[in-house]
């Protein structure tokens, strides 16, 4: 069947690569161009492997994505309803854009923190790794933040690298049921992780970190973790943003202005933290695959319809847990209610950490069946695939 469409996906995280997969997957009349800046796709929930050194989490985007998708190696810099303009002056018309951009390392206020390292992209993580295998034998690494990314690095840098201090600046676990929140405590005491709650960073020096409460601590490397920012691609190409960059669209996905721009990938209401989109009436949408291909399924749907000249369906999305890794042999997998509140029952120790690694395969090994045509769920609605949950 020959083409009728041209949809360009720009971003090929999770949420980017299974829109881009469902609807060459479903719509033969549908031709797709995935814009990215590199030719892999990068597991970020492995980069804090990368920074230890214990993994890799890059794969090329040949095995993840449909044979019929058409990938162009590098960067937007505007978006327009009908056409993408990209850094090396191509411009790819289209009749409709798939805005997937994901988020990276944030931008912090905290004197200093130019001395720190990030964990939010591949080259942050791998500049980290590069500096621990350079570091002295017992240096003094400080960690700061203790929600999920500080807990998964702080645990596999301590595991993997346990020549060298570990110190986490925050409070391990926060949010999470008592009992979760106990064992966090003792894995980090298992590990030699030196806990500093109820404490914040307030300037970083070379070769210290200064506290709020007045002191200082030993630092020769610094790890932010607490912070993501919003790339400027769609305040620059002006499109509908809200006060943080962030792209604004209905629950349909479909942008606040009725163009036919689709934005996916997962969000986060907090500031300082989230991803570039923006979800009305939505304000669950943890960063994490568990969201971002659910969105990125309903996203596909989304633009279908708009080029069938029909309304979309609002999107449905529940959660089921949050998995934590705590080193390579330990985790937590803990269950939630459908708007993501932790419920009192969890997996912890070492029958987690197995299930969040078979998760992780998962998701990849789902991916590639899905680039051969596998896997699919079948169509019984518009918004089917956004109800299904992932699992990350």
């Amino acid at each position: 069947m020959t083409t009728q469409f041209h949809v360009v996906v720009v971003g090929a995280g999770y949420a980017g690569v299974m829109t881009a997969n469902r609807l060459l997957a479903e719509h033969p009349e549908v031709a797709v161009t995935v814009v990215n800046p590199r030719p892999v796709f990068v597991e970020r929930v492995r980069l804090h492997q990368v920074a230890a050194g214990s993994g890799t989490a890059t794969h090329e985007l040949s095995d993840l994505l449909h044979p019929r998708a058409t990938l162009h190696v590098g960067s937007a810099v505007r978006i327009e309803p009908h056409a993408v303009s990209l850094a090396d002056g191509t411009v790819l018309r289209c009749d409709a854009v798939v805005y997937a951009v994901g988020s990276t390392s944030g931008s912090d206020t905290i004197p200093g923190a130019e001395k720190t390292f990030a964990v939010a992209d591949l080259d942050s993580a791998t500049a980290l790794h590069d500096a621990l295998l350079q570091a002295d034998d017992h240096t003094s690494v400080v960690v700061i933040g203790g929600g999920l990314t500080g807990l998964e690095t702080v645990t596999e840098l301590a595991q993997s690298h346990p020549r060298h201090t570990l110190v986490l600046v925050g409070d391990p676990g926060a949010g999470f049921p008592a009992n979760t929140q106990r064992y966090i405590r003792r894995r980090l005491d298992e590990l030699g992780v030196e806990v500093l709650s109820g404490r914040r960073v307030t300037r970083v020096d070379d070769g210290s970190v200064a506290l709020d409460d007045g002191a200082e601590i030993p630092a020769t490397l610094v790890v932010r973790t607490a912070g993501f920012s919003v790339p400027d691609l769609a305040r620059r190409s002006g499109l509908p943003v809200d006060e943080h960059g962030r792209l604004r669209v209905r629950d349909t996905l479909q942008a606040v202005d009725g163009t036919p721009i689709v934005g996916v990938g997962d969000s986060m209401p907090i500031v300082g933290v989230g991803d570039a989109v923006a979800v009305e009436g939505n304000d669950h949408l943890r960063m994490s695959c568990q969201a971002a291909m659910p969105l990125g399924s309903h996203g596909a749907d989304t633009v279908w319809q708009l080029l069938q000249g029909r309304e979309p369906a609002p999107l449905s999305l529940g959660f089921v847990s949050t998995c934590i890794s705590l080193g390579r042999d330990r985790g937590v997998v803990q269950l939630s209610a459908r708007d993501d509140t932790p419920s009192r029952w969890a997996v912890r120790g070492r029958l987690a950490a197995p299930v969040k690694e078979a998760v992780v395969r998962g998701t990849i090994h789902s991916m590639q069946q899905q680039a051969r045509g596998r896997s699919l769920p079948t169509r019984r609605g518009p918004d089917t695939a956004a109800r299904e949950k992932a699992h990350v």
